[in-house]
């Protein structure tokens, strides 16, 4: 794993001190790597544990510091802190990048669901209400108005077989249906609620 020979190797079989094995660890000793883990990893699962509340991610987020801090050990400047810090801080922005990625994930969803099309079921709930709401609003018309408008819309009928069906002159059917539809949406303007 390491890239670079050690100046210093560290010893594995016993303890180390900090500075030794940060030193080695920053020049690529697999050793000091060895250490470096055996001493913190513990304390990244306890915060793993803590921020993401789940084993198996706390486990992985070990597993990412880690890889993380090896490649990126050219960066680590033991003047400005100790490994222990450096390492909680790439922890700490492992689990920030996991929440923002949940948070995206949660963003695009709700984005998708508002895009997607209505379902069948939503649809045939919109249907169900809009007929109920026509069928109110149709019952309230002139009875020859709403007899003409039933044959024309809910049994499909032409102009000329509805007045075939009613023995109206095809020009009042015609007109029947016209001023119904008139009138309904002048209903549904009103109430703002037009089909």
């Amino acid at each position: 794993m390491p890239d670079r020979p050690s100046a210093s190797p560290v010893n594995t079989a016993g303890p180390e001190p900090d500075d030794v094995m940060v030193s080695a660890f920053v020049a690529g000793d697999e050793g000091a790597l060895k250490l470096a883990f055996d001493r913190y990893s513990g304390m990244v699962f306890r915060i793993g544990m803590l921020r993401l509340g789940d084993y198996h991610q706390a486990e992985e987020l070990v597993q990412q510091v880690f890889v993380r801090a090896w490649k990126g050990r050219d960066g680590f400047d033991p003047a400005r802190g100790s490994l222990a810090a450096w390492l909680l801080g790439i922890a700490r922005r492992l689990v920030a990048d996991h929440y923002a990625g949940l948070d995206k994930d949660r963003r695009v969803m709700v984005a998708a669901q508002r895009s997607a099309p209505p379902t069948a079921e939503d649809r045939t709930t919109d249907r169900v209400v809009d007929s109920v709401i026509v069928g109110d609003q149709v019952n309230r018309l002139p009875e020859q108005q709403r007899i003409v408008l039933r044959l024309a819309f809910y049994s499909d009928l032409s102009h000329s077989e509805i007045a075939e069906t009613t023995g109206m002159p095809l020009g009042t059917v015609k007109s029947h249906i016209r001023r119904a539809l008139i009138h309904l949406r002048k209903v549904w303007e009103v109430d703002g609620a037009t089909p």
